[in-house]
């Protein structure tokens, strides 16, 4: 087991507390799927997260927005691994996975979701993201995202886009042999914007052997739209 990083290490103990926390909020699904012991059940998971904690890329911890990324979602692979070791279909384990995970994000109050939506959607924020699509091409970290800034054009209706060239949780998936749980973590993009007033478009991605993943972002909320 590699050595994990000092980043991740000093976030592992919140990182652990989401993942205690999913498991609880996942229950009634997996409990659906007759897979024994509940408690064995969410202790394999924890033994994978341990796993994919020590397998996690560093890509410039608080410097990157990908980071971000990683430290949200890659316990769903550790979640992923060991309902694939019961038998599980990928595509049982993507619906227990975005389940799960609206779960998690609906119990936020939606006024402070609206509010991250609303940041993200923000000016701030766009010229934050082509700085760092810009400087993500220099690939200082070879795990890391590649992504393009993408403003529309005079025909389009989106606010603006990111097209990622590529993913992080592809070569992750590539690297470790977990292709098959990968949709479930592409499946999860969907309901975070959606929860927090954005409106996502994408029609390919990188998983599905596009040449990139095109996300596009219209602001959903009352008050933006006003």
């Amino acid at each position: 087991m590699t050595e994990l990083h000092p980043y991740y290490q000093s976030h592992r103990q919140a990182m652990e507390d989401v993942m205690r926390r999913r498991i609880d909020l996942a229950q009634p699904w997996l409990a659906e799927l007759g897979l024994g012991d509940p408690d064995a059940l969410k202790q394999d998971i924890m033994s994978e997260f341990e796993l994919v904690l020590h397998q996690i890329p560093y890509v410039g911890g608080a410097d990157s927005r990908m980071t971000d990324f990683f430290m949200r979602l890659i316990g769903f692979m550790a979640m992923g691994r060991a309902l694939r070791k019961r038998g599980v279909s990928p595509n049982v384990i993507r619906d227990v996975t975005l389940k799960t995970y609206k779960a998690d994000l609906l119990a936020v109050p939606e006024p402070e979701r609206r509010e991250t939506g609303r940041r993200f959607m923000s000016e701030e924020n766009r010229a934050l993201v082509r700085v760092q699509a810009a400087a993500s091409h220099a690939a200082h970290y070879p795990d890391d995202f590649v992504y393009d800034f993408v403003e529309p054009g005079p025909n389009d209706s989106f606010e603006f886009g990111v097209d990622y060239r590529a993913c992080g949780f592809c070569k992750f998936a590539e690297k470790y042999g977990d292709q098959d749980i990968l949709p479930s973590i592409c499946g999860l993009d969907f309901a975070a914007y959606e929860t927090r007033g954005i409106k996502l478009e994408r029609t390919q991605t990188l998983a599905g052997g596009a040449t990139h993943c095109n996300f596009r972002f219209t602001s959903t909320n009352a008050t933006d739209a006003a």
